[in-house]
């Protein structure tokens, strides 16, 4: 790390904790690069679509307990 790096990463240390993720956002958008509220809409979009479907009908839901049963047969095997 150059110089100038280590000075502005040590500044940055004294920031409060919102401000620095304010900066790490912000760094990351810089570099197109994803940062928490573009992955937090994308769970959210995400969770829309399959909302949707079920409310369409275009997928069946599987209970809980089938889904661990599958599982646990399938790590037996």
């Amino acid at each position: 790390m150059t110089a100038l790096a280590e000075r502005i990463y040590n500044e940055v240390l004294d920031l409060p904790t919102d401000e620095r993720l304010s900066l790490i956002d912000r760094l990351l958008h810089m570099n197109n690069l994803s940062t928490q509220k573009d992955i937090d809409q994308s769970w959210i979009d995400e969770a829309a679509r399959r909302d949707q479907q079920v409310d369409n009908g275009t997928v069946s839901l599987i209970p809980g307990e089938e889904v661990v049963a599958k599982i646990n047969k399938r790590l037996s095997e």
